[in-house]
């Protein structure tokens, strides 16, 4: 599913520095859950939750298409509104998206850009967000291989100390952005950890 076709968040590089970049990134639309547990159970936990959604678990029983990244972010955004009655499959997006907030996970997929807050259909789960991402600034650095936990946190701190260096305000904490599929050759993986700055 997370295939060089899949539709991926889009962003500009603004600035690119030794151990980071630095993006911006338009508003966009996500589909999110908060789950608690350990990263790796969180992570999995959140995405079959919100694969649910895409795959058709919604009012209008229809599949969405796929995106990349899937990604694990902190921050809590209003839900948007909506009272659709049929049902609906999505697209899926690429990066996943999470963030840890001690044992609580919230677990991003990206919606595809030609869905808007009134087109996407609501969830069956009531565990799901659709949310509005605004568009923001971000830094990001790339690494392959595996995304255990103890990888991650290292990489985001790598980052962190990369930006005190030179000097830089983050907002909030950073997240982790994963671009590839499971069964990806550790080495060909896309893995970033991502912060807002200022």
């Amino acid at each position: 599913y997370f295939s060089s076709r899949v539709e991926k968040t889009e962003y500009s590089v603004l600035e690119v520095r030794k151990d980071y970049e630095v993006r911006l990134y338009p508003a966009h639309i996500v589909a999110q859950t908060t789950v608690k547990g350990s990263y790796k159970e969180a992570l999995n936990e959140g995405f079959r939750i919100v694969a649910g959604y895409i795959f058709g678990g919604n009012t209008k029983k229809q599949g969405i298409a796929m995106t990349a990244p899937v990604v694990e972010q902190k921050v809590a955004r209003k839900t948007a509104p909506a009272t659709e009655s049929a049902s609906e499959s999505i697209s899926m997006t690429a990066p996943v998206m999470a963030t840890i907030e001690g044992e609580s996970h919230t677990i991003a997929f990206g919606m595809p850009r030609s869905y808007t807050l009134d087109t996407l259909p609501t969830p069956d789960d009531s565990r799901i967000q659709i949310v509005t991402i605004p568009e923001r600034k971000m830094a990001a650095t790339r690494f392959s291989w595996y995304r255990t936990d103890s990888r991650v946190q290292s990489k985001k701190q790598e980052l962190l100390n990369a930006l005190g260096k030179d000097g830089v305000t983050v907002i909030g904490t950073p997240q982790y952005a994963g671009y590839s599929a499971p069964w990806t050759p550790p080495w060909m993986t896309r893995n970033e950890v991502m912060v807002e700055v200022k």
